[in-house]
């Protein structure tokens, strides 16, 4: 490509098929809905039932929109998920392995119990669904997969082995499933989310000296909003990003170079 055919057409996503696991909570609606505003039909595999809320919120984008109430966790679960996106919407060009989950406790309380469900859902959960995308991406010549990563994929992480573990191995993923597939004109990054105002992350707000501690970390001064994480996604699932490959992206405020 000369540089005179570069135009905002290269963020577009205009005829793709996406896949987003958890889609519809949380950060993952954010990535659904920055999708799909950028042309893509997406597919939502999930256990939450927002309502149709997230439905609602993709209505004026006016692309193909189907949710599927699945545990990803279960044997043969992936596979029946890029299926039935293969039906809706005739193929899978994008993938956001976006589900996850984060168990507390202290260190000496913080067993098996804990550990597993947590490393079967945000590990495994996400290289069985890269596993099932990268058959059909290979066929096809083409493709995106997107991890969500996590400052605790750099950092430790007091309260939960588990997450800080997983997070890295996202973190491994990705690079290594870039360089298997690079040469199949697949391109596969991850994002790293630093702190956002989540309902998830409110009780940590209340809490003044918390608070206080994590803004004073971030150079930009403030927690994220969940839109903060949209323009990433687009450009990771668009072609303007297909030469980046194996890049763990911070959003982050700034948060890891304090």
């Amino acid at each position: 490509m000369h540089i005179t055919d570069f135009s905002l057409d290269h963020f577009s996503l205009r005829g793709k098929r996406a896949i987003v696991t958890g889609g519809n909570t949380g950060l993952g609606q954010a990535f659904t809905l920055a999708l799909a505003k950028a042309g893509a039909d997406v597919f939502v595999p999930t256990l939450f039932d927002d309502d149709g809320e997230t439905a609602a919120l993709l209505a004026e984008a006016g692309v193909g929109y189907r949710e599927l109430r699945i545990d990803i966790t279960a044997e043969g679960a992936p596979a029946r998920v890029l299926d039935a996106c293969v039906e809706a919407f005739g193929g899978v060009d994008v993938l956001v392995n976006s589900a996850g989950i984060s168990r507390i406790a202290d260190v000496t309380e913080f067993g098996r119990t804990l550990w597993d469900p947590m490393v079967a859902v945000n590990l495994t959960a996400a290289f069985e669904m890269s596993h099932q995308a990268a058959k059909r991406m290979i066929r096809q010549g083409s493709g995106k997969i997107i991890n969500i990563a996590s400052l605790f994929s750099f950092l430790g992480g007091i309260g939960s082995p588990a997450y800080a573990a997983t997070k890295h191995g996202i973190a491994g993923l990705t690079k290594a499933y870039a360089d298997e597939l690079g040469g199949h004109g697949i391109q596969v990054n991850a994002i790293a989310p630093g702190y956002f105002a989540t309902p998830i992350t409110a009780e940590t707000r209340a809490d003044a000296e918390a608070n206080r501690r994590i803004v004073d970390h971030t150079p930009a001064g403030r927690w994220g909003d969940v839109a903060d994480l949209m323009g990433a996604t687009v450009f990771l699932a668009s072609p303007a990003s297909d030469f980046v490959n194996g890049h763990v992206l911070s959003v982050d405020g700034g948060y890891l170079v304090r």
